[in-house]
């Protein structure tokens, strides 16, 4: 696989981690959760995904070669990242209006 299908398919995932705690009620997207997720809940959801596609987007470059050591910079840089690409989950879940049974 080439460079640009990983840094593509790590971006996806990215776009995909970062909404998923916003669309769905299951925590972690696996397990039932028995009320409606509060705002803080799927926040620690959205730090745990954004560890996962870390882990993920890791292994993509480390079969590339070999992978660079990051500062503290990359890390706070990539999760801005990851919050931006939260932007439409959080739309969707609190600006939006929803219509109930209607």
């Amino acid at each position: 696989m080439n460079q640009t299908v990983s840094v593509w398919l790590v971006i996806l995932a990215a776009l995909l981690a970062a909404n998923l705690p916003f669309v769905n009620h299951r925590l972690l997207a696996v397990i039932p959760f028995a009320a409606e997720k509060a705002l803080p809940w799927r926040l620690l959801e959205l730090v745990f995904f954004y560890g996962l596609v870390g882990v993920f987007a890791w292994g993509m470059e480390q079969s590339a070669g070999q992978a660079a050591p990051q500062g503290w910079e990359f890390y706070a840089t990539t999760f801005c990242l990851f919050l931006t690409l939260a932007f439409p989950g959080f739309v969707y879940r609190y600006l939006l209006k929803h219509r109930r049974g209607a």
